[in-house]
């Protein structure tokens, strides 16, 4: 009888051993806020793609606001983001895992955190070879905190992008076309079906990515994309947007602001539009900027001297969506759908509503839904319209025969235009 008392206590501290360390995991994920993974030098390009020899700068906030030591990881991938069967000193020179020594503490406001940031590459850690990477955030406990996809590439190709209105009769009023060419004059390509791949997708959002395309036309130095079908992508809608740069006061979108322990900032309660026209309403494709106007005026740090908010969602909808969960969507949180970007529905106003904590700036985000199956649906709330302006990137992989890795040789942008 003892020996089984013993066992099931022994069972029931090792379940509780898996439950904290569960939840240590959760609330280094959860106070994890602000990832930004963006080319150093263009301030106006959103997307961690850049070419062999620039830089990227990788960013984050962390809410427990002490000092942590917190390492990166850069892996080489496969164009399908499988982990590359290249070994490590094949393509840096240096360490592929280091500490990340730059951080420091906010200034001045009522949400402390710890700023930390990387250059990558830098004096430790030299990229040598193109492709896909996987650059991880490793807390003290070893554990992955959170993840970022980027692409260095070569400029030995030439990509051209074009994006139309969708040449389907049932579909055109909602989605896009995107077709491509690939010019390659100074590089042999024996067998394109074997040696080249192709992600094509939209808004930096790598969760829309259209993959194993080939060419419809192969020409001697060129290959030809002009697929009608394969290639249509839904148009969504323009995304919503609020300001939170001035962040005691109401301003773009921001109905009113509460200041508890920390700002409360309430969003106009936003409604469908599915059903409605189409009105042009410019964004920055899903993407946030970090800004504030009541820095320091001698110490001009928008990353220390950002204060964060509580923003308020609220999305009208007479009834809940059956059988599906809805979503705050956008680059904040990577286009992730997680318990924290949920949204609940209280019927006793009609509203599905959500709290977020960001960081001040400018914040562009749409609404999302899940159903049982975990079917994603971006555009079942906000509409689809062709009319909408959309960024599609295309990356170019090159692996000849022989090769073990797969190189990016070029990389192409498309925007739609309604005039075409």
């Amino acid at each position: 009888m003892a020996y089984i008392l013993i066992f099931l206590l022994i069972m029931k501290l090792r379940s509780l051993l898996i439950v904290v360390l569960f939840c240590t995991i959760y609330s280094y994920a959860q106070n994890i806020k602000t990832v930004q993974l963006r080319p150093k030098h263009n301030s106006e390009q959103y997307a961690p793609i850049v070419r062999l020899s620039e830089v990227l700068k990788l960013s984050f906030d962390d809410l427990d606001a002490d000092s942590k030591q917190y390492q990166y990881k850069i892996e080489h991938m496969t164009h399908d983001w499988k982990p590359s069967s290249m070994p490590s000193n094949q393509y840096i020179q240096g360490f592929e895992q280091n500490e990340i020594i730059n951080f420091s503490n906010s200034f001045n406001t009522l949400q402390p955190y710890t700023h930390y940031w990387v250059e990558i590459p830098n004096q430790n850690t030299i990229i040598t070879k193109s492709g896909n990477y996987l650059i991880s955030v490793i807390d003290e406990n070893y554990e992955v905190v959170f993840t970022r996809k980027c692409v260095f590439y070569e400029d030995i190709t030439t990509v051209g992008v074009a994006v139309f209105r969708s040449r389907n009769a049932s579909t055109a009023n909602q989605q896009q076309t995107v077709q491509f060419s690939i010019n390659h004059p100074n590089l042999q390509i024996n067998n394109p079906s074997q040696e080249i791949n192709v992600t094509l997708f939209q808004n930096h959002n790598w969760n829309t990515a259209i993959n194993s395309l080939q060419p419809i036309f192969i020409k001697p130095q060129q290959l030809l994309y002009n697929h009608t079908v394969e290639t249509n992508f839904w148009a969504g809608n323009e995304f919503l947007n609020f300001d939170t740069k001035y962040i005691r006061n109401s301003s773009l979108n921001v109905a009113k602001v509460t200041r508890d322990n920390l700002y409360h900032s309430y969003i106009y309660t936003d409604e469908p539009r599915a059903d409605k026209p189409y009105t042009y309403n410019p964004d920055i494709n899903g993407q946030f900027v970090v800004r504030t106007t009541e820095r320091d005026a001698n110490n001009e740090q928008d990353d220390t001297e950002a204060d964060y908010s509580l923003v308020h969602f609220s999305l009208d909808a007479f009834e809940p969506y059956e059988n599906k969960d809805v979503y705050v969507y956008g680059a904040f949180n990577n286009y992730k759908l997680s318990e924290e970007n949920k949204m609940t529905y209280d019927s006793s106003q009609g509203i599905y509503k959500a709290i977020l904590p960001f960081k001040q700036g400018f914040y562009n985000y749409s609404y999302a839904t899940l159903n049982s199956n975990n079917i994603v649906n971006l555009h079942e709330i906000d509409g689809s319209f062709f009319q909408t302006e959309n960024e599609y990137t295309v990356v170019v992989y090159y692996k000849p025969f022989g090769e073990i890795y797969d190189r990016v040789i070029g990389v192409g942008n498309g925007y739609f235009n309604q005039n075409k």
